[in-house]
């Protein structure tokens, strides 16, 4: 049920922050999905990082069926609709290990090769250009003191916030986990449900608008109870 914990006297407020995830030219590109295959297996892993998780804060005119740039180009580039959908439903976020996610990769497009007769090209022009991702932080200055105060604040977030507590905050926070719940956990007892409630959202296979609904309809449902 809905409570109040008593703050930490030592305990810092929320600090809400806004984001936009940087796309940096790597120079490495494939042509057909061996070369994929090859590059994925040295590339920095922020390459891999952005290709899942920066079609989130950029403008996406492709299927919204695959959700990472290597199922989109398995698909429209090279033609595999099957190469697309085994890529299109690895979950990074069930994967938060950015080396273990390579290796996910390139096992599935190994095992994809082996099945080809031939290896699948792309056209001169439909190259796939490797990005690696830099986040670059902005303090909006606004303070969140008590956790049910997020049940307004969380609507009225930009996407950029929405993304960098919940989604890249898994790279910062011991536990690898959201701002939200590392927040709760530190500096509030008694929040072990809404928490809970937290885990259980999938921040990937859906739009950072839907995922700003999603999240603000779990605090609403929690403080309602309360």
């Amino acid at each position: 049920m809905g409570q109040t914990s008593e703050h930490s006297a030592s305990a810092q407020p929320f600090a809400v922050q806004d984001c936009a995830l940087i796309a940096v030219a790597t120079g490495k590109r494939a042509e057909n999905l061996r070369e994929l295959r090859d590059n994925l297996l040295s590339v920095h892993p922020d390459c891999i990082y952005y290709h899942f998780w920066g079609g989130l804060l950029r403008p996406r005119f492709d299927d919204p069926e695959y959700h990472n740039d290597f199922a989109i180009w398995s698909r429209y580039a090279l033609q595999d609709a099957v190469l697309a959908e085994r890529l299109g439903i690895i979950d990074p976020a069930a994967i938060p290990d950015l080396e273990v996610l390579r290796q996910e990769l390139v096992e599935v497009i190994e095992d994809r090769l082996d099945e080809l007769p031939r290896v699948p090209w792309a056209k001169p022009d439909k190259g796939f250009y490797f990005v690696r991702s830099q986040t670059v932080v902005f303090d909006t200055h606004r303070r969140i003191v008590q956790p049910e105060e997020l049940t307004k604040a969380i609507p009225s977030m930009s996407l950029g916030s929405i993304f960098l507590h919940f989604i890249d905050s898994r790279r910062r926070t011991a536990d690898q986990i959201d701002d939200f719940r590392a927040w709760l956990t530190a500096c509030f007892e008694g929040y072990e449900e809404l928490c809970g409630n937290l885990a259980k959202v999938d921040p990937f296979f859906s739009s950072l608008t839907a995922l700003r609904t999603r999240l603000s309809d779990v605090f609403y449902a929690y403080f309602r109870k309360g």
